[in-house]
């Protein structure tokens, strides 16, 4: 018995990654688009929410697209939170494709395909069909086997709604989708005629008693209403990127499982517009689009820049959203310098959100809601500290910190997180500008060195140990 009460239940059903923006549940905005301080895992840049609401909200309605939003500000000022944010808030229904400028770089395809695909997977296809289904409650099942086990097997099911009760003969397919499903009396059920697929929606209330006990994931659910066959509407969400890369190739749909879509003709995707266009004008099909998401846009060069100005004018365009920390700055692949090293003319195409810094009252409040992600009690004067920290250096390092602390914590058998732990990874692990001070006062004892002398503009290339190969009289001078 002792034995017994020492074994340990841990609940493996739900595991979850924490990641840099796990703790943003939305963008934290009411019902009339005013940003609240602090809600949904999001503190301060009230404008910047505020403008990305509105946003959202005509994204929502499908009244926007084909225009580009640009989030512009420093460093730690929250520009992938709020993309983030926008995903959130927009939920599932809606396509949301995250990218990074540099991914486009890939040896596979053109920057442009990888750009195209990008956009065409932010672009969603609402098809509607209708179907007929049998739904109703299992009153009684009888499936007989043969005596040798091989052969048909045959079988009953008695089905009943509020209104009426009738008899089914099941087929050997319907029977192994029953014995799979694990269908019993007082199921309710539904099967789709077409594709003879069945699906249990939970056991029905006025079965309720017949067991004493039942599993938490037990669903009860009332008895259907009305005649057993009913027509309805089904509606599939796909992206025009699958579309694409199913049409594109025999068994293309097994490449949307291994990833290897290749490129893409162009004529293939211009059949599936007008098609989808023609399923729209017959009411078969709704177009919904999404957003596409750029972090580090600085990174795409001229000739992505030149393909996106032609592309948001396309009728199948989704809304496209930047992000940048540049200032003034090269274009890639020009001599030429632009404001975020963005070219003039897609500026003029955009409408830019600009984020600011944090005070140190919301860092405080940031860092509160990381503690409270990553399972770390903290003492609110080493949380003091971890904010004076992030002030001084950047939030990002400061937040990095949390954990590092709470594995010292626990490493000394502490249940808070107090001010020693802070100070101690503080001072195990070095933030740039402290790095960067030791490199400058030791650079001469480093392999290579940029940091130019004073009486010249020339670099100096290891030069810490040209200078002791001159003193030790080692180096000889050369010969002409």
């Amino acid at each position: 018995m002792a034995e017994a009460e020492k074994i340990e239940v841990r609940d493996i059903t739900r595991i979850e990654r924490i990641g840099a923006h796990s703790h943003i549940r939305g963008l934290g905005l009411d019902d009339v688009l005013e940003a609240r301080a602090v809600s949904q895992g999001m503190v301060g840049q009230k404008d910047a929410r505020r403008a990305a609401g509105v946003v959202t909200q005509m994204v929502r309605e499908g009244k926007i697209a084909g225009r580009c939003i640009l989030l512009a500000g420093e460093p730690s000022t929250g520009k992938t939170a709020i993309a983030v944010g926008m995903a959130q808030a927009l939920g599932t229904e809606t396509p949301f494709t995250s990218m990074s400028g540099s991914e486009i770089y890939s040896l596979e395809m053109s920057k442009t395909e990888a750009l195209s695909q990008a956009l065409r997977k932010s672009i969603g296809v609402r098809i509607k069909e209708e179907t007929e289904i049998i739904e109703g409650e299992v009153v009684e099942i009888q499936i007989e086997r043969p005596a040798t086990g091989t052969g048909q097997k045959m079988g009953k099911v008695t089905l009943k709604t509020t209104e009426m009760e009738t008899n089914y003969d099941l087929g050997n397919k319907i029977i192994e989708c029953f014995m799979k499903e694990k269908i019993h009396a007082g199921d309710v059920i539904t099967i789709d005629k077409a594709s003879g697929k069945v699906n249990k929606l939970g056991r029905s209330f006025t079965r309720a008693r017949d067991y004493d006990a039942t599993g938490a994931q037990a669903r009860f659910v009332q008895c259907p209403e009305g005649e057993l066959q009913k027509r309805k509407e089904v509606v599939h969400t796909v992206t025009l990127h699958e579309i694409d890369v199913i049409n594109s190739r025999t068994h293309g749909f097994l490449a949307l499982f291994s990833g290897d879509t290749g490129e893409i003709k162009q004529e293939v995707r211009d059949q599936i517009n007008n098609k989808v266009l023609e399923w729209r004008e017959e009411g078969k099909a709704e177009i919904n689009p999404g957003v596409l998401f750029i972090d580090e846009v600085h990174m795409l060069d001229i000739e992505c820049f030149s393909f996106l100005n032609r592309a948001l004018e396309s009728d199948m365009a989704p809304v496209v959203v930047m992000a940048t920390n540049r200032g003034i700055t090269r274009i890639r692949g020009t001599n030429y310098r632009s404001p975020h090293g963005i070219p003039i003319d897609l500026l003029d195409r955009m409408i830019i959100i600009r984020t600011v810094a944090y005070s140190e009252k919301e860092v405080k409040e940031i860092l509160k809601i990381r503690c409270e992600e990553e399972d770390c009690v903290m003492h609110p004067d080493a949380l003091t500290i971890l904010t004076r920290i992030a002030t001084d250096t950047s939030l990002r390092y400061a937040i990095q910190l949390i954990t590092t602390a709470n594995l010292v914590c626990r490493r000394r058998k502490a249940a808070e997180v107090n001010t020693e732990d802070v100070k101690k990874v503080y001072s195990l692990f070095l933030d740039e500008n402290r790095s960067s001070k030791i490199l400058k006062e030791y650079q001469d004892d480093y392999m290579f060195s940029e940091i130019t002398e004073h009486d010249g503009d020339e670099s100096v290339a290891g030069g810490g140990a040209k200078r002791r190969m001159e003193s030790s009289g080692d180096a000889q001078p050369m010969e002409h």
